[in-house]
């Protein structure tokens, strides 16, 4: 029973030591308030011996073996990552929520080369680093252990932004009602020479008509009766 016992015990402290073994130091869930920082290197055979150094806003995180990668996470702002050479660095303007890849390269110097560090575009940091060439940094390399994640890593691909919606189409009525055509006739202009002309002719004045009806009449009786009193 004893010996049973021991055994369940020695069972569960390999499993605990062999989990904490798996846990990268300083790992920590993803968290949506900060940015994601992956820094990698390339495996090759120049500089494979040089191990440089990786700075965030002048605290060293690591240094970088050939052929590694690890994670680190970052508040929002602006922060400097640089290597060992201290003439090129990156100012990142980390975004909440967003991932950032940041290679390191390695330039030849006057008596050994050194490391020189490079922000890449999103799809080709993605590609870069899950290739099956990487591994995460070793543990022994990692100086900022509560900043710095050797854990396997996850990148997300880029979210794409939604297209934007085409402009609603005017409705075009099936039968649209006839328009009304209003035409104007320009009155006739006055032929020239008449605007101020008199005419005369030898029909009666109207003003010397009588408003009597038998004025005509009586007024040729008139006459003749004159007519006839002159000869007697």
């Amino acid at each position: 029973m004893r010996r049973a016992v021991l055994n369940l015990l020695l069972l569960a402290f390999a499993l605990t030591t062999w989990a904490q073994d798996k846990a990268a130091p300083g790992a920590t869930s993803q968290d949506s308030t900060k940015a994601t920082v992956y820094v990698y290197r390339y495996k090759q055979f120049v500089g494979a011996a040089l191990s440089p150094s990786v700075y965030c806003d002048d605290v060293q995180l690591a240094r970088m073996e050939n052929g590694r990668y690890f994670t680190t996470t970052v508040e929002p702002g602006k922060h400097i990552f640089r290597s060992n050479d201290e003439q090129s660095g990156i100012v990142l303007l980390a975004v909440a929520g967003q991932q950032y890849f940041i290679r390191v390269d390695i330039a030849a110097g006057f008596m050994k080369g050194h490391g020189r560090l490079q922000l890449m575009d999103g799809q080709q940091g993605m590609y870069e680093l899950t290739s099956d060439k990487l591994k995460p940094l070793d543990v022994g390399k990692v100086i900022a252990k509560d900043k710095v994640s050797v854990e396997v890593a996850h990148p997300q691909p880029p979210t794409q932004a939604a297209p934007a919606a085409a402009p609603a189409a005017t409705p075009v009525a099936s039968n649209p009602a006839p328009t009304a055509v209003v035409q104007q006739t320009a009155a006739p202009a006055a032929q020239p020479g008449l605007q101020n002309a008199t005419v005369t002719t030898n029909a009666v004045s109207p003003s010397s008509m009588s408003s009597d009806p038998t004025s005509l009449g009586d007024a040729a009786r008139l006459a003749r009766q004159k007519k006839q009193g002159q000869q007697k």
